[in-house]
C-alpha cells in the first residue's frame, strides 16, 4: 500500500471517501495521543499501517483527523487512543485496546473476535472489532421511492431479521438462512399476509457475545457501531457484503411497497458497566458518552444493560442525529421504533427533563420530516411517558392496549371502561387536541414477553433454558393457559386455546389505531413458555416455516382479517371517531347485550359497539364475550333492503370462523348468541 498522508478535516466525522483518499475524523477531548490503525486483511492479526496522529497539524478543538491518499472503501481500520485512565474522574482511556469509530459504517466480522480480550489487560489487536471505509454513494438504488404509507394505512410486523430464516424449515439454502438475502426471499410471504411495514429488531452492529456464559445475544440490544447493519445478518462476508445486502433487502421490499422501520438502541450499548469491554465510545471519551453517576467511576444505569448514554450530550446528540439521517438518505430506511426512549428524557446527570434536545432534535429535523418516528416511552428505571411523549410527531408503543386487551380476554373484572378506550384509540391517554389515533401503536404481543401461543398456554413464565434460575423476565404478562400449564392433548382446552387466539386478533385489528402483529403469531409459534428469549438463538427463538401448513387455517383467519380492514374505510380514519350518531362523519356506538347500554360495571365481561361510516356506506356491529358462558347480544336495525351478514365468530370452526363479506351468512332475527370467550362481528350488506 502507498500512501500520503494530509492534515485532513473536522467536517464530516467518521471515514470519508474522496476521489483521492479518505478523510478520517474522529472526536476525542481529553485524549492526547491517537493512532489510526490501517489493515490489508479483514483477519490479519496486526496493522499493516499505524499512522500517529500529530496534535499541532491532526487536531482541531476535540476533533482529530487526517487525510489519507490512495485508499478508498473497503479499507479496514481502528484506532487506539492514549490518555488518563482516572475513574475517578470519568476517563477510560486504554492504548492497549483496538476501537471502533462511532461513526463507522460497516464492521468486520469474523472468528477472532473474542469479547473478553476487550476486558482483560493487554493488548487485544488480534481480536478485536475493525470498522469498514463505505462509500455509499456508488450503490445503484434504481430509482428506489419510501413508499410513504400513513399510519392509517399501516399494518406493523415486528420481525428478527435472523429469526426469521434462520430454522431449516425456511427451504433456503444454508448461505442464505438467518440473512437480509433471506427476508427477500421470504417478500411474498409477507404481501399475502398483508403487511405494510416490517419493524426490524436491532439491525444496527452488536454484540452476540455480550450474553451468558454459553450463549449468544439473539435480540441484539447490544450495539457497538450505530451506522454499521450487523455483519451477521449478511450472506456477504466482504467487508462491504452486509452493507449492500442490506440495501439490497430495502429495495427489494420497496418494490413490494412494504416500509422497513429499524429498531434503533440509543439508550446504552455493549460496552456495559465499568467491568463491561472497551470496545469503542468508553476508550475514546467515557464522561462524553456516558451518564456517570456522583462518584465518576460508576456508570449511571436506566437502561437494564449497565450504562446509559448521554443522549443530551452535544456530541452524543450530533451523533444520534447524524445517523437517524444515514440510515434515512443512505441506507432508505422509513422509521424507527426508539427502544426505552424515554432515557432520550433525561439530561446529563440522569434527571428527566421537560424538552429533552435530543427529542425535540429528532422531531424537528428535516431530514426526518416524512419519516415514521415510534417510541417506546418509558425505560428500565421507571420513567412512563405513554401518552405525554414530547411532540406531534412520535407515534408511541401502547403498553396499556397490550394489558387491557389480555385482562378483559382473560376474564378479569373491572376492564369494560379500559377496554372500551383502547378500542377507539386511547384518547383518555392521548389527550392532546386533534391527536390521530393512529400514532396509538397497537400491540398484543411483541419480541418482549410471551408470543401469543404462549400467552394462552402459559399462566407463568419459564424462562430456565436462561441460565439464571428463571428469575429473569417480566412477571406480570396477564397470560393464561386456559385450564392446563403449557403443551396438552385436551381436546377441549385445545379449542379454548384456539378461540383464544383469535379473539386477540380480532381485537388487534378491528380496534381504532396502528395494529403491529409479532413474527410468528399468525401461525402460532411457542417460545415453550420463554418470556425473554434474548439470549436463545436456537429453534426456541425462530420461525418454524413448517407452521405455515400446520396452521393455515389460523393463518387463514389472520391473513383474511387484514385484507378486510385495509378495505375498509372505517379502519383508515385519521381522526377519533365520534362516539354519537352522525350524518357524514364516521362515528361508534356502544352497546352491551343490550342496544346502546353498555354495562360499565365491575363484573360486566361484555361489550359491543357499532361502528359506522355514512358517506362510504360502511356498517359493523362487533360483540365481545369475555363471559364463561354465552351470552344474547341484540343487534341493530337496518335499513329496509339490508341484512347483516356474519363476517367473524370466533367460535366456530374454521372457515365459518372468518367469511368476506360477500359470502357472510345472514342474520335475520334481532339478536344474536356469542359463545363464551368469542368474538362476534356482522356487517351490513344487501342479500
Amino acid at each position: 500500500m502507498s500512501f500520503h498522508l494530509l492534515p485532513g478535516q473536522t467536517y464530516p466525522l467518521g471515514a470519508t471517501v474522496y476521489p483521492t483518499g479518505v478523510n478520517f475524523c474522529i472526536y476525542s477531548k481529553n485524549c492526547k495521543a491517537l493512532e489510526l490503525l490501517l489493515f490489508d486483511d479483514p483477519q490479519d492479526p496486526d496493522p499493516a499501517h499505524v499512522i500517529h496522529l500529530d496534535p499541532v497539524h491532526h487536531k482541531t478543538f476535540y476533533y482529530w483527523h487526517v487525510f489519507v491518499t490512495g485508499i478508498g472503501a473497503g479499507q479496514i481500520f481502528a484506532y487506539r487512543a492514549y490518555g488518563p485512565f482516572a475513574p475517578e474522574k470519568g476517563h477510560r482511556f486504554d492504548g492497549a485496546k483496538v476501537l471502533l469509530d462511532p461513526y463507522t459504517k460497516g464492521v468486520v466480522w469474523g472468528p477472532g473476535y473474542r469479547r473478553d480480550s476487550a476486558i482483560a489487560a493487554g493488548d487485544n489487536c488480534a481480536h478485536a472489532l475493525r470498522g469498514v471505509v463505505v462509500d455509499p454513494r456508488t450503490y445503484d438504488w434504481e430509482g428506489d421511492q419510501h413508499p410513504q404509507i400513513p399510519y392509517s394505512r399501516t399494518i406493523i410486523y415486528e420481525l428478527h431479521v435472523g429469526g426469521f430464516t434462520r430454522d431449516q424449515s425456511s427451504g433456503l439454502p444454508a448461505h442464505q438462512r438467518g440473512t437480509y438475502e433471506g427476508i427477500i426471499a421470504k417478500i411474498p410471504y409477507l404481501k399475502d399476509l398483508g403487511i405494510t411495514a416490517v419493524e426490524l429488531l436491532p439491525v444496527q452492529q452488536f454484540d452476540p457475545q455480550d450474553a451468558p456464559q454459553g450463549l449468544a445475544n439473539y435480540w441484539g440490544y447490544s450495539p457497538i457501531a450505530f451506522f454499521a447493519p450487523h455483519a451477521g445478518y449478511s450472506s456477504r462476508q466482504d467487508p462491504l457484503g452486509p452493507v449492500d445486502e442490506f440495501r439490497d433487502m430495502v429495495k427489494a421490499l420497496h418494490r413490494e411497497n412494504i416500509e422497513v422501520i429499524l429498531d434503533v438502541v440509543f439508550n446504552h450499548t455493549a460496552e456495559a458497566d465499568a467491568q463491561g469491554p472497551t470496545l469503542s465510545m468508553r476508550g475514546l471519551e467515557n464522561a462524553s458518552y456516558y451518564i456517570l453517576k456522583d462518584n465518576p467511576a460508576e456508570y449511571a444505569d436506566f437502561t437494564g444493560c449497565g450504562n446509559t448514554l448521554k443522549a443530551n450530550n452535544s456530541i452524543v446528540r450530533r451523533m444520534i442525529i447524524d445517523c437517524l439521517d444515514y440510515w434515512v438518505h443512505e441506507m432508505h430506511v422509513d422509521g424507527f421504533r426508539f427502544d426505552l426512549a424515554s432515557v432520550m428524557a433525561r439530561d446529563e446527570v440522569g434527571h428527566p427533563i421537560e424538552n429533552p434536545p435530543i427529542l425535540w432534535a429528532i422531531e424537528s429535523d428535516p431530514g426526518l420530516a416524512s419519516t415514521k418516528i415510534i417510541a417506546e416511552a418509558w425505560d428500565a428505571a421507571g420513567l412512563y411517558q405513554v401518552g405525554t411523549f414530547i411532540g406531534d410527531r412520535f407515534a408511541e408503543w401502547n403498553g396499556q392496549f397490550r394489558d387491557d386487551v389480555r385482562c378483559f380476554l382473560r376474564g378479569d373484572k373491572g376492564m369494560i371502561n379500559r377496554l372500551a378506550a383502547r378500542i377507539i384509540g386511547s384518547p383518555d391517554l392521548y389527550t392532546a387536541p386533534d391527536r390521530e389515533p393512529n400514532r396509538s401503536i397497537h400491540l398484543v404481543t411483541c419480541h418482549d414477553g410471551f408470543t401469543l401461543a404462549d400467552l394462552v398456554s402459559y399462566s407463568c413464565k419459564h424462562n430456565e433454558a436462561n441460565g439464571e434460575n428463571n428469575r429473569d423476565g417480566a412477571n406480570d404478562n396477564f397470560s393464561w393457559n386456559c385450564g392446563l400449564e403449557g403443551p396438552t392433548q385436551d381436546p377441549d382446552i385445545e379449542k379454548l386455546r384456539k378461540r383464544q387466539i383469535k379473539n386477540f386478533i380480532s381485537l388487534l385489528f378491528l380496534s381504532q389505531g396502528t395494529p403491529m402483529l409479532l413474527m410468528g403469531d399468525e401461525v402460532r409459534r411457542s417460545q415453550q413458555g420463554n418470556n425473554n428469549a434474548y439470549c436463545q438463538d436456537n429453534p426456541l427463538s425462530w420461525f418454524n416455516w413448517d407452521l405455515v401448513s400446520e396452521q393455515a387455517e389460523l393463518l387463514r383467519f389472520t391473513r383474511e382479517l387484514i385484507h378486510f380492514i385495509q378495505s375498509q374505510s372505517i379502519f383508515i380514519q385519521e381522526q377519533l371517531l365520534k362516539d354519537h350518531e352522525q350524518e357524514h362523519e364516521p362515528y361508534i356506538l356502544w352497546h352491551g347485550i343490550h342496544l346502546h347500554q353498555p354495562d360499565w360495571g365491575y363484573n360486566s365481561h361484555s361489550l359491543a359497539f357499532t361502528l359506522r361510516d355514512p358517506l362510504e356506506g360502511v356498517h359493523l356491529h362487533v360483540m365481545l364475550n369475555a363471559f364463561w358462558e354465552p351470552l344474547t347480544f341484540e343487534i341493530p336495525l337496518l335499513r329496509q333492503g339490508q341484512v347483516w351478514g356474519r363476517i367473524l365468530d370466533t367460535s366456530l370452526p374454521p372457515p365459518q370462523d372468518f367469511c368476506r363479506p360477500e359470502k357472510a351468512l345472514a342474520i335475520s332475527t334481532d339478536s344474536y348468541p356469542v359463545q363464551a370467550h368469542s368474538v362476534t362481528a356482522l356487517m351490513a350488506r344487501h342479500p
